[in-house]
């Protein structure tokens, strides 16, 4: 089964690729590794907004996350071409606009690294940071870049 019909089988569309807001590449292939860039999330075409434990809760970070993963695949097969060249998922870092007293950043990941090990399997258990910020690009609520392993 490729990967795409892996993701449609989850109910999963991917989202276009976001363009860049600034000076910098949404991906970068080297040495067998594809860096991307931190992605944003977005629901029917808006940006998810907010702060976790102010104006969103855990399960909206949650859901952000697992968009953020979403565009994160967007922007390795238009990278790559395909999502069959993931060798692997390495590594999610993981941001979460987040109140002083909200400590639940770690769960709020996990919608991100879920859909990696719903999508890819055991090549998509990673490595993780989840890291609560006071405030993210745009307000975004959630932003995740990542580095994933590829095949020739």
């Amino acid at each position: 089964m490729s990967i795409a019909d892996r993701l449609a089988e989850l109910g999963h569309t991917l989202p276009k690729p976001a363009a860049p807001v600034a000076a910098y590449l949404p991906a970068v292939e080297q040495g067998g590794l594809l860096f991307l860039s931190g992605q944003l999330p977005f629901r029917d075409g808006q940006l998810v907004t907010g702060r976790c434990g102010e104006d969103a809760d855990e399960a909206k970070a949650r859901d952000a996350a697992e968009r953020c993963g979403l565009m994160i695949l967007a922007q390795v097969e238009a990278a790559l071409g395909s999502l069959d060249r993931v060798a692997r998922i390495v590594r999610l870092g993981v941001f979460v606009s987040s109140a002083g007293d909200f400590t639940a950043q770690p769960q709020v990941a996990n919608g991100a690294s879920e859909l990696m090990q719903a999508v890819f399997g055991d090549a998509g258990r990673h490595a993780r940071s989840a890291v609560g910020v006071p405030v993210l690009p745009l307000n975004a609520l959630v932003e995740v870049d990542a580095i994933v392993a590829i095949r020739d």
